[in-house]
């Protein structure tokens, strides 16, 4: 006589928290496999529209819980599903959405395909070195060699994407916006900016120097004063910095004195061309919470070139 062999059911999949940042997704990740099993499954292919980028991340812990998003949030239970299914069967698998699926009953809204890479976590050290690098705002990669089921942590590649039979993801830190000034528009953009989950910093005034260290590729300079004689100290050092944005208040005619002061200062064309004035993305803004949604739109736009480049 056969024996019957009891199945353990599968926990369902309940979304932990509600995040795309890929940090947060990592530390869910790194948390969960303190205490148990874990998958990460990456967006590794898209046909045609998608709604999130390739390296994107859902990380799933064993008891059903998961954290990121693979789309607009179309499949990412069916994806947590697959992941725990992984993880009871001990091995790694792909599952494809939308465009190109055999599976009738999951359509993404844009028409479009995604595939998604499903790794089980054997090993962590390549998730905490990741958070390391990030930790300390250095720019790192993430190399899954779906043949020998493996995830290591490598030096970012130019974008993510397939190199050879492996998938390089790229990984950056998160944006940080510098504000200086003690006008209304710089407290409503620190506001917005908080809100948005930036990493803010405020100088309100004194010597900026001190922050000098702390602008970096991945930092947004913005000077929100009504005074160029106030702006002029900072300004000088986010034109010696590697900062991705740097951005002043004040109209044409405004900016056309800041030029002749700065040419003055012995500072290039180039250099000066660095500059966003009259700052943001509309104008012009007449009230502060449109200059801070203006201004931001503006940052977000650029640090998007950035990933995509």
């Amino acid at each position: 006589m056969n024996e019957m062999v009891a199945i353990t059911p599968l926990p369902a999949p309940v979304q932990a928290t509600m995040s795309d940042d890929s940090s947060e997704i990592l530390r869910f990740a790194a948390e969960c496999f303190d205490r148990g099993e874990v998958a990460i499954a990456t967006l590794v292919d898209i046909r045609g529209g998608a709604a999130r980028s390739l390296g994107s991340l859902v990380a799933v812990a064993v008891d059903g819980s998961y954290c990121g998003y693979v789309s607009g949030g179309c499949v990412e239970a069916a994806v947590a599903f697959d992941a725990l299914l992984a993880i009871a069967e001990g091995r790694d698998r792909t599952m494809m959405f939308g465009q190109g699926s055999p599976f009738f009953d999951i359509a993404l809204p844009c028409g479009g395909g995604i595939t998604v890479a499903i790794h089980v976590l054997r090993d962590i050290s390549a998730i905490r070195l990741v958070l390391e690098r990030l930790e300390r705002r250095q720019p790192v990669g993430l190399r899954y060699a779906p043949s020998h089921q493996s995830l290591v942590a490598v030096d970012p590649p130019v974008q993510s994407g397939w190199f050879e039979d492996e998938f390089l993801s790229v990984y950056l830190p998160r944006t940080r916006i510098l504000i200086s000034g003690r006008s209304l528009e710089a407290r409503a953009t620190a506001r917005c900016a908080n809100i948005l989950g930036y990493d803010v910093i405020r100088i309100e005034n004194g010597n900026p120097h001190y922050v000098a260290r702390m602008i970096d590729a991945f930092t947004a300079v913005v000077l929100l004063h009504h005074d160029l004689e106030a702006e002029a100290p900072l300004l000088g050092l986010a034109l010696s910095s590697p900062a991705f944005y740097i951005g002043a208040l004040g109209s044409m005619k405004t900016h056309s004195r800041r030029v002749e002061m700065l040419t003055r200062s012995g500072f290039a064309r180039t250099d000066i061309d660095r500059i966003k004035a009259p700052i943001g993305r509309f104008g012009p803004a007449r009230d502060s919470t449109s200059l801070a949604l203006s201004v931001l739109a503006d940052i977000a736009a650029m640090r998007q070139g950035i990933r995509e480049s």
